[in-house]
């Protein structure tokens, strides 16, 4: 059995589109969560059968390097990476789908800094020792989509959709560079016009397809 360790933020969580606004009204993620067959993650493991486990590490508001100080900075992906890697050894392929909660005015980075902090996640996955008998996993970047027309978000992320047409190119860069497979999510789905940020289930179920065409292709 191989096992492939997905490692993202809310849309890995499976956080559907939110349609209130979030200062009046209290986020409780299980409320909003669909349930694990729908999420692209749960797609995924049933596309590619038995001979795979699929493990899902999603957290809302996740970032890449970055302390929040407001949501906690336990959101930090690199700080639980190393755990999160030695837990679940060995691992075949870690996926990555980081980066939408960077573009978040409070963090000031543009998308080269996005970029490259999803190269050290990445670096950090291939110095793990956590594959099979102490070598490194396969890595698959996979570039969160532009940003959508933001409702009760738009304060949060201000110019957050001009940075995040600008992922992409410096995503495929730094995959390139850390010789890890890539993926431009925006090639197949947008998020949904509800929040701007979360998908619909129609295109998770598109995008869990899809993931799994490129699994089977690193992995054979």
């Amino acid at each position: 059995m191989k096992t492939v360790l997905c490692y993202g933020d809310s849309n890995t969580h499976g956080t559907l589109p939110i349609d209130f606004d979030i200062l009046d009204t209290s986020f409780i993620p299980a409320f909003y969560r669909l349930p694990k067959e729908k999420r692209w993650t749960g797609i995924l493991q049933k596309e590619l059968g038995s001979e795979y486990e699929v493990i899902e590490e999603g957290l809302n508001g996740r970032t890449t390097v970055w302390d929040d100080p407001i949501e906690g900075s336990y959101r930090n992906g690199l700080k639980y990476l190393q755990p999160c890697l030695e837990s679940h050894a060995p691992i075949d392929l870690v996926i990555l789908m980081l980066g939408t909660n960077d573009l978040k005015t409070k963090f000031s980075v543009n998308a080269f800094d996005i970029a490259q902090s999803i190269g050290v996640l990445a670096y950090t996955i291939q110095k793990s020792g956590s594959g099979p008998k102490g070598t490194s996993p396969e890595v698959l970047i996979m570039c969160p989509p532009p940003l959508g027309k933001l409702s009760y978000l738009a304060d949060l992320f201000d110019d957050g959709i001009e940075k995040s047409k600008d992922l992409a190119l410096n995503y495929k860069k730094v995959a390139r560079l850390h010789g890890c497979s890539f993926m431009d999510v925006g090639e197949i789905i947008k998020p949904s016009n509800i929040d701007g940020v979360h998908y619909n289930e129609e295109d998770i179920l598109k995008l869990g397809k899809e993931v799994a065409k490129m699994v089977k292709k690193i992995l054979g």
